[in-house]
């Protein structure tokens, strides 16, 4: 399986970014509508996978000028081929640019072994959050740097 992961505008990829989002997160996770999409979107740098073959867009990510990683969406049938590390690889990309320090998430509590896998540790208590418990998350880029075995498998 090939795909291509590109950096896209909000105001030109919507509607593509919003249909993996909604079978992701509102019809899989049973986030509210309004929660999903947010007035962040706008100000975010988003990264759309789409299938090479289909060309049908599989995932999505975006990450805000604060540093703020959210939003990593990947369709069921592509999960098992490792799209999220590829995701999370563009958005640590981008905060480099960016010439951040540091990059955080709030995971759901469930991801949080998953993201510990990257370097990043748990700060601060546990919240709800669209009725789920979540879990702020950050790591230092110099310590992603350090697992960059991680995210090119």
């Amino acid at each position: 399986m090939s795909f291509s992961i590109g950096r896209v505008p909000w105001e030109d990829a919507a509607p593509l970014l919003k249909n993996v989002r909604e079978k992701v997160f509102i019809c899989e996770r049973r986030i509210p509508k309004k929660v999903e999409f947010d007035k962040k979107d706008r100000h975010a740098f988003h990264l759309l996978v789409c299938d090479d073959v289909t060309q049908e867009p599989i995932a999505t990510g975006r990450i805000l000028a604060t540093g703020e990683i959210s939003r990593i969406a990947v369709l069921m049938a592509y999960r098992k081929n490792k799209v999220d590390h590829k995701i999370m690889q563009g958005l640590l990309s981008i905060a480099n640019e960016l010439n951040l320090d540091e990059v955080f998430i709030y995971s759901p509590l469930e991801n949080v072994e998953y993201f510990r896998k990257f370097n990043f540790v748990s700060a601060g208590a546990v919240f709800m959050e669209a009725g789920m418990p979540r879990q702020r998350m950050q790591c230092s880029l110099a310590d992603i740097e350090k697992a960059k075995y991680y995210l090119s498998h």
